[in-house]
């Protein structure tokens, strides 16, 4: 591996700080949907969306990830029926009640239509270690946090695109990397319902904490 000159653009303040203004403003915007429109999407935005995931940083490099784009009907009602199983398990028992206070405030149950509804299921998986051809293994380094970093540029891309998604993450996920036939060394992190929100579509009326409940100045 050698090195080249890094491609870098240098604003002027002014410049500076309207760019990380209007990023603010765009972001801010952004909210997890649950009521998503049938309506198709271009397959090239998804895939121009995962690139953008696909360019975050990782542990030396190792790109520990896998974007599966499911659009298949026969397969996204497999993955809801797996999935609402494992949410009505969780609503009835492994929950504690504190848990479903605080899951009260969004009306969620395990109901889980979305997932058949939405043109776009993205299952984001989390590879632990890699397999060569000849069946060696090699382990992969910060691989929640490089997964993590990954899934945060797909929610920003996918939103910059005009698109809605829902963070959904069903306890246990085994059923995904069964229903989707993924090695044994993928284990899911993230189903990401995508597409347009449903005409009557709606977001809870929630705060985010203000920025000196979560900044400090040192």
């Amino acid at each position: 591996m050698g090195f080249k000159k890094l491609d870098f653009t240098e604003y002027s303040e002014k410049e500076m700080f309207t760019r990380s203004e209007s990023f603010l403003e765009e972001m801010s915007k952004r909210r997890t949907v649950r009521e998503f429109s049938d309506r198709p999407v271009p397959i090239e935005i998804i895939e121009n969306c995962i690139k953008t995931a696909a360019s975050a940083p990782s542990g030396a490099n190792k790109q520990p990830w896998q974007f599966v784009i499911v659009q298949d009907p026969e397969v996204k009602t497999k993955i809801r029926k797996a999935a609402e199983k494992e949410e009505k398990e969780f609503y009835g028992h492994r929950a504690t009640k504190k848990w479903l206070e605080d899951l009260n405030q969004f009306g969620t149950d395990w109901h889980k239509p979305f997932i058949e509804i939405a043109p776009y299921l993205i299952i984001v998986f989390r590879q632990i270690y890699d397999v060569e051809e000849d069946g060696s293994q090699h382990k992969n380094y910060y691989v929640n946090e490089s997964v993590g970093i990954a899934s945060g540029f797909l929610l920003a891309a996918l939103h910059h695109s005009g698109l809605v998604t829902l963070t959904h993450t069903p306890s246990p996920m085994n059923f995904l990397g069964e229903i989707l036939e993924r090695p044994q060394n993928e284990k899911a992190f993230l189903l990401i319902p995508v597409g347009f929100p449903a005409d009557a579509a709606e977001a809870p009326e929630i705060a985010k904490k203000p920025f000196g409940a979560i900044s400090r100045k040192i």
